[in-house]
């Protein structure tokens, strides 16, 4: 399975950060990541045409702020990206697609790493969705616009000392859209991605 490779990686880059480096007095109520991302995504459609986007990598921004030494919420924040579309292994257009996804967190301090686990909800809007002339005069096709879906994830912060740490970081995303041909549902497109990150943080 996708999301059990990912969660593999994820532990291999954890441990392969210097531990002592780490200073378990790093404290704060905030820390502030720059990741790299990888989507996946799942593409499992019902219409019959084999519809799906193809995988991505792309930066993020994610806010997170501490309740309590253990209890915090993650804003994931980006900018709309641009994905194809396929028919099969044929291009038949293109979209883009902002995520902003909201987790609460439960951290769990094991002195030179700091995972942590977390479950919330995803929004994703579809703009700018366009399609080849021909597929457009065969099916008139269009798509719903708000995706709503849960997420769920797993990560570890490494502290490097100064506040600064490495992050890495598995999510399972709820992304579906229904699709549509001359204003029928035709059927529905999942895209349920994994989102695979590894980046930087400061705590504040």
């Amino acid at each position: 399975m996708k999301f059990t490779r990912w969660l593999a990686l994820a532990a291999a880059a954890a441990v392969v950060v210097p531990a002592a480096q780490a200073q378990s007095a790093d404290s704060g109520n905030w820390i502030v990541r720059a990741r790299a991302l990888n989507l996946d995504p799942v593409n499992k459609d019902s219409t019959g045409l084999g519809l799906g986007i193809d995988s991505k990598v792309f930066p993020e921004v994610d806010i997170s702020y501490f309740f309590s030494p253990n209890l915090a919420v993650e804003l994931v924040l980006t900018y709309p990206q641009k994905h194809d579309v396929f028919s099969g292994n044929a291009k038949i257009g293109s979209l883009k697609h902002l995520p902003p996804t909201l987790s609460l967190q439960y951290h769990f301090p094991l002195g030179g790493w700091r995972p942590y686990v977390g479950a919330g909800l995803n929004y994703t809007r579809f703009s700018k969705v366009s399609f080849d002339p021909a597929v457009v005069t065969a099916l008139q096709p269009s798509i719903e616009k708000d995706s709503f879906g849960a997420a769920f994830g797993v990560g570890a912060d490494v502290p490097m000392g100064g506040g600064w740490l490495f992050n890495v970081d598995v999510k399972k995303v709820q992304i579906r859209t229904d699709v549509f041909s001359f204003g029928a549902k035709a059927g529905t497109l999942k895209v349920d991605p994994v989102l695979f990150s590894l980046g930087i943080g400061k705590r504040f």
